[in-house]
């Protein structure tokens, strides 16, 4: 049975269901149990913006309140991954990799293709990206494209509720390290998620609406930006095909390969700076793959190649938004060769 619920109550549920089914599931990071038998607190905090709230009294033990040294708690949780434990770990924001890269991509990274295939690290690092919420250059970036780089990194990048809980619970199952991205923008956004627990496997894309002139592939929050879009062009007789690719590792080539067979038209929208992220990629593929079928050059709908402002107005225009999303496809739509 589905339920409306946030975004944020996804996260807590799929993290819930999976400690209640296996003991070896932790949860860790700065701020976790924050404030818990403090004067007057009821409750841990549950991170910096609430979304393991109610975990720590509900499982004993197993919500770790962690210093403020992302290298010391995520080697740990990596370290703790190769001994048996399925450890959560939040990176509270993705731009603090930096003091902990080594650890993710050198170590857990490498685990499995050093020790012949024997090793795993079924670790899990929730952490949260983008711009919108006026928290400037050193917590809004994207950098999700870094972490799918790396080989034997797995990254889920979900885009609504029901992707982020059933994402969630297969990344906490599965073996190697995933690397969990979480739109903060997105926390408060609600949907349909059933209760029972369930699983959305990786390199599974979603067709997120039917269209036969143009494809847009969309990542994360800019699934919903153009879903915004497609409406609009919609009544100017415009029919655009949303894919969602879910995960940018593995990434679900198929599915976005068959779309612009169909359409002949592409545009990629990506949050991330332009240099090196999904929309450079997932353009190269279609161009490498599809040419043949392709009626007009690719588009690429991303961020402006800067550190995220912190101006009000600036950072708006910073965002890509339905609009310009509009006129990419627009343009792509009108080409004639």
């Amino acid at each position: 049975m589905a339920r409306t619920i946030s975004y944020r109550e996804a996260i807590n549920e799929a993290l819930a269901q999976e400690m209640e089914r296996d003991g070896s599931v932790i949860v860790m990071g700065e701020d976790n149990a924050g404030g818990a038998g403090g004067s007057g607190a009821e409750d841990a905090w549950g991170g910096v913006l609430g979304v393991t709230k109610g975990l720590y009294h509900r499982f004993p033990g197993r919500v770790l309140d962690t210093p403020i040294s992302e290298s010391a708690f995520v080697g740990a949780a990596i370290g703790a991954a190769t001994r048996g434990m399925r450890p959560v770990a939040e990176l509270m924001f993705i731009d603090f990799m930096g003091v902990c890269f080594d650890q993710i991509f050198n170590q857990a990274a490498k685990f499995r293709y050093m020790f012949g295939g024997k090793a795993q690290t079924p670790v899990v690092i929730r952490t949260m990206y983008g711009a919108g919420l006026r928290a400037a250059a050193q917590h809004s970036q994207a950098l999700y494209p870094i972490f799918t780089h790396i080989p034997g990194l797995k990254v889920a990048v979900p885009s609504s509720p029901y992707e982020a809980k059933g994402l969630l619970i297969q990344s906490i199952r599965d073996n190697d390290p995933v690397i969990f991205c979480e739109h903060k923008a997105l926390y408060d956004a609600t949907g349909d998620v059933p209760e029972d627990s369930y699983t959305i496997p990786f390199g599974e894309a979603n067709v997120v609406r039917d269209g036969d002139d143009v494809t847009v592939v969309a990542i994360g929050r800019m699934v919903s930006v153009a879903e915004e879009a497609a409406k609009a062009l919609s009544s100017s007789g415009i029919e655009v095909e949303i894919v969602d690719p879910r995960t940018t590792s593995p990434l679900d080539t198929e599915t976005i390969l068959e779309s612009v067979e169909n359409t002949g038209r592409l545009v990629v929208v990506d949050e991330a700076s332009p240099r090196c992220n999904l929309a450079t990629d997932i353009s190269a593929l279609v161009a490498r793959e599809a040419f043949g079928s392709l009626r007009a050059p690719v588009e690429m709908v991303t961020a402006p190649h800067t550190p995220v402002p912190f101006s009000d107005a600036l950072e708006d225009l910073y965002i890509p938004d339905a609009q310009r999303v509009a006129n990419a496809v627009k343009s792509v739509a009108e080409w004639k060769r």
